[in-house]
């Protein structure tokens, strides 16, 4: 599955230089297109949803390009945000959730290779163990740089 994420990652990180008229945000596919947020993971913002799933990427196109061309919301830019995030500065919470030592990142403050393929708002701060492990072995990184 991280395998996977990285994948979808690669294939559809946007190169930040982009205008949003040259960017492919996809289509309206998800079941949330047209609910005013982005629930697309490839960007990050004050006009993201609070849940994100893989399944979504790609497919809020409508939402995503109103919400980027207001500057509600950016691209997430791995290389941009592994600058931003320092691992030891960042309180992780406890291991309340029900996803805690899975070997993936379950809180939706981090994104990237090592981070769930579902991100819940109720997992902020609940997946301790598992996001500090991937945030200091490089597999995940702050969503909000």
């Amino acid at each position: 599955m991280l395998r996977s994420l990285a994948l979808l990652f690669i294939l559809l990180a946007p190169n930040a230089a982009l205008a949003a008229d040259t960017f492919r945000f996809g289509d309206n596919a998800s079941k949330w297109a047209h609910d005013g947020e982005c629930d697309d993971r490839r960007f990050f913002g004050n006009g993201m949803s609070a849940d994100l799933i893989t399944d979504d990427i790609a497919h809020d196109a409508a939402d995503c390009r109103k919400l980027y061309k207001a500057g509600q919301i950016r691209f997430w830019v791995e290389s941009s945000a592994r600058k931003a995030t320092q691992c030891s500065r960042i309180k992780f919470g406890n291991n309340a959730s029900k996803w805690s030592n899975d070997g993936e990142c379950d809180d939706p403050r981090f994104e990237g290779r090592g981070s769930s393929k579902d991100l819940d708002h109720n997992d902020v701060g609940r997946d301790a163990k598992d996001c500090r492990a991937m945030c200091r072995s490089g597999m995940v990184f702050l969503r909000n740089y």
